[in-house]
């Protein structure tokens, strides 16, 4: 779930405060309309290039095909030849103008180059972790949104006149253009079918997070037995949750590390803080080996998308 930012926390309307399912209250800020749009046409940039590039390739390689099957008695094989690049480019086409987004938004970052280039994000709405069916559903709404009327559109203007029709798809393509305008979470319908918004990612690198803490208490946390946690102990939990307890670090509110403190100490059966300052150097530690152990599964090609994972 998620809530409006207080008045005096805000810095602008687009402030609010993600409530996860374990209770933990964190700030964020939505990302501009602008910002997202900047996002798609570069991601269109993108794809433009790749599918220019393939069909360039594809194109070399029936013209070596031709030039290799042309003295040929039986030319069956050249027209199978050419047939099978040709359902090749097709699928090609197919794949960048949708696979793109998918292949990209549900990897652990949940942005594609052109968002993570504009500093942006997928987050679920619901405080959750992002899953596949929501990218999914939000991707195959783009075609609706999208794609479908700029077809029509196109098609209306070839003939020369474009008529009710192309009245029609044009009126469709702004309602759904403008559609973030006519919501204060700036949702397209996408986002709205699939519970999910854009969001500012982090800019900070994960290796600050510790940069909060003293190099005095960073060295007592690391000599402490209490503060060492065994390798089934560290396997509770992946990336998301490291990405989660990295922000409560950073954000530093008593409540918060108290809550998570108290989370993970019940998961792996260690006993609750008696206060703040404890809480946070159990989650400092905890965050520091944590980070280490999936660090060292990544370089071994195994990674922990989260504690499911």
């Amino acid at each position: 779930m998620s809530a409006y930012a207080p008045t005096r926390l805000r810095r602008s309307d687009r402030d609010r405060v993600l409530v996860t399912p374990e209770g933990i209250a964190l700030p964020f800020t939505l990302s501009g309309r602008g910002t997202r749009a900047g996002a798609l046409f570069l991601d269109f940039a993108f794809i433009s290039i790749l599918m220019i590039a393939t069909t360039i390739a594809l194109l070399t390689i029936a013209g070596g095909t031709i030039d290799m099957l042309e003295g040929a008695s039986d030319l069956s094989a050249l027209g199978h030849a050419l047939q099978f690049l040709f359902i090749l480019w097709i699928a090609a086409m197919f794949l960048f103008r949708n696979a793109y987004f998918l292949y990209f938004e549900l990897g652990p970052k949940g942005a594609t180059p052109g968002k993570r280039i504009t500093g942006i994000r997928i987050a679920a709405r619901d405080g959750g972790r992002l899953t596949a069916e929501m990218v999914i559903a939000r991707n195959l709404l783009r075609d609706i949104e999208l794609f479908l009327p700029l077809v029509f559109i196109s098609a209306a203007s070839d003939g020369g006149d474009a008529g009710a029709a192309g009245v029609a798809a044009l009126l469709w393509f702004l309602i759904f253009a403008f559609f973030p305008f006519f919501n204060r979470d700036r949702l397209r319908a996408g986002d709205i079918i699939a519970g999910t918004w854009v969001v500012e990612a982090p800019r900070h690198k994960l290796a600050a997070a510790m940069s909060v803490q003293g190099a005095e208490e960073a060295s007592a946390v690391d000599r402490s037995p209490d503060m060492r946690f065994s390798d089934e102990e560290l396997a509770v939990y992946g990336e998301y949750e490291l990405q989660t307890l990295e922000r409560v670090l950073r954000d530093n509110r008593a409540e918060a590390v108290l809550k998570v403190q108290e989370t993970i100490a019940g998961k792996i059966g260690r006993s609750p803080a008696p206060d703040a300052d404890e809480a946070r150097r159990f989650l400092s530690a905890y965050y520091t080996q944590l980070r280490a152990r999936l660090e060292a599964g990544m370089r071994m090609g195994q990674r922990k998308a989260d504690k499911h994972g």
